[in-house]
């Protein structure tokens, strides 16, 4: 068969090159997948923990709102990073259900739940203001500083 000059040959597949390019584009899309994955569970584990911290602050406030003639005692709730051992937390009930061992509890779940590095400050202000503040190193996603404190705070009446 002969071939007539001036007319094109056809097509017959794809050429090493576009295959090698589709490569690298589906081999950097995936690279981008694995590193949003990454970013995403750090990010989770972050949330967890502000949420961790909000519950425990909420739940000092509702025990110094259920024994409120003896809600200046609970500024000893307050305790810097590594002052608590990580025991077994156990609530008290009867006689056991004391202030100091409501304290004892709470400093003990804030420092099984949010690490050794947490800590917890309470300021309890005549006229019923109190102010609870948790802190944790939780900061993952900032390469320069990871083990940098996080802060949260709660202001409230009684």
């Amino acid at each position: 068969m002969s071939r007539r000059p001036g007319v094109p040959r056809g097509q017959a597949g794809f050429s090493l090159i576009e295959v090698m390019i589709a490569i690298l584009v589906l081999g950097v899309g995936l690279l981008g997948f694995a590193m949003l994955q990454a970013m995403n569970l750090r990010f989770t584990q972050s949330a967890n923990y502000r949420t961790q911290a909000t519950n425990l602050a909420y739940d000092l406030l509702d025990q110094m709102r259920a024994n409120r003639h003896a809600a200046d005692q609970y500024t000893a709730a307050s305790f810097a990073p590594g002052a608590i051992a990580d025991t077994a937390c156990s609530r008290p009930t009867g006689a056991d259900a004391t202030v100091a061992n409501n304290i004892a509890r709470w400093q003990c779940q804030v420092a099984r739940t949010l690490g050794p590095t947490a800590s917890a400050g309470v300021v309890y202000a005549n006229g019923g203001n109190v102010t609870v503040t948790v802190s944790w190193g939780d900061q993952r996603w900032d390469e320069a500083a990871p083990d940098a404190t996080t802060a949260f705070v709660v202001r409230t009446r009684l």
